[in-house]
């Protein structure tokens, strides 16, 4: 498995210390991540030059994460993506969420004004690499029940990077968990012409309908005959600005794709996936699925993600714009990355042919994605 090196990455505008921890492989490829938002900072590897590449989008220390607005590589939590209205109902009873997006912020996003990629999460080294935790406190972002969520990262040796996640709560209560990172597989610095001369593919036959505020309302369409359709590696920008509903409505793309209910046929083996023999996975969905591949000519790298989840949302950065100097002193403009976000459906809970992101009292929510770096 990765070494691992850890750092002060820091300190938050309360004083509180922030930490980066840095996992490398044999290969040298690293993975950095930090405990504020239990954000992935850093995803390095060599190119087809043989030039190391950093292909996530982020910042240089805690100061900025703090004040980053675009959820850049955080863990996003109890629930990621949108909810109308911020209303839930759980065992009868409807629950009012933060309201914190939306034309006049009549929506929830992302767990509300202070989500999980906003929380300072503990941090330990483990066997497999490092596990994050962080404790939620019941009506935290209006949500109820005390929640424990962790994730753990591990790096292997073929360029896995696994992201495996936990909660519990002593009430039933709303858990949808995704890493919110931004990609370019041409280096985070490379910029938006890069990105959308970058190929993206989706398995998925089918997307859910969002409106306007990216809401979906229940309807499941075939993108078949539609710029939906991924299913074979797409340039990017080939029809971002087509004349289409849906990419007017989330200004390029930002929706929610159903991934094909296939498990990859795998014989899991030590490394793998940061498998580790003596603690088996057990995935809520069945089985790691492949949800949605990129890859660059220029670099030569390609990106794979793997989920146990059922929808992927891709999303092509239409609202970064700036103004905040990331790693290198470089500012994220529009479209200067891409996010690949495993999920639950959003807005499932208007929605009850979705499936439905409820964690019950007692239990235990599990799932993983994987993204694998390689050279094509």
């Amino acid at each position: 498995m990765a070494t691992v090196k850890k750092e002060s990455f820091g300190k938050l505008s309360d004083g509180r210390e922030v930490f980066l921890y840095t996992l490398r492989n044999t290969k040298g490829t690293e993975v950095a991540v930090t405990t504020y938002g239990a954000r992935l900072v850093k995803f390095a590897a060599r190119d087809k030059d043989f030039t190391k590449r950093d292909i996530v989008l982020g910042y240089e220390n805690a100061e900025q994460y703090e004040k980053d607005t675009t959820s850049m590589g955080g863990v996003v939590g109890r629930h990621a993506n949108r909810i109308a209205g911020g209303k839930v109902t759980l065992g009868g009873k409807e629950y009012q969420l933060e309201l914190n997006t939306g034309s006049q912020k009549q929506n929830h996003i992302h767990g509300g004004l202070k989500g999980f990629h906003c929380q300072l999460w503990e941090a330990e080294e483990v066997y497999e690499g490092v596990k994050l935790t962080y404790h939620a406190k019941d009506g935290e972002g209006g949500y109820p029940g005390n929640m424990t969520v962790s994730v753990l990262y591990s790096l292997s040796n073929d360029n896995e990077l696994s992201l495996r996640y936990e909660a519990v709560s002593d009430a039933d209560t709303v858990c949808n968990l995704t890493n919110h990172a931004y990609f370019n597989l041409d280096g985070f610095a490379a910029g938006p012409e890069a990105m959308l001369n970058q190929r993206i593919q989706i398995m998925a036959d089918t997307y859910t309908w969002a409106d306007e505020e990216s809401l979906p309302d229940g309807r499941i369409l075939e993108v078949q005959g539609t710029p939906m359709d991924l299913r074979v590696p797409l340039r990017i920008g080939a029809h971002i600005d087509d004349d289409f509903e849906e990419l007017k409505f989330g200004h390029g793309y930002d929706h929610n794709w159903v991934i094909r209910d296939k498990p990859v046929e795998l014989e899991l083996k030590p490394g793998m996936f940061g498998f580790d023999p003596t603690c088996p996975i057990d995935y809520n969905e069945g089985g790691l699925k492949k949800a949605a591949y990129a890859e660059s000519d220029v670099s030569g790298l390609t990106l794979t993600c793997y989920t146990t989840l059922p929808g992927i949302q891709f999303y092509s950065g239409n609202f970064l714009k700036g103004g905040l100097p990331g790693k290198e002193g470089v500012e994220f403009m529009r479209r200067s990355g891409f996010c690949l976000e495993t999920q639950y459906f959003p807005n499932a809970f208007a929605n009850p042919n979705f499936p439905q992101p409820i964690l019950k009292k007692g239990e235990t929510w599990k799932a993983q994605t994987v993204y694998v770096l390689a050279v094509k």
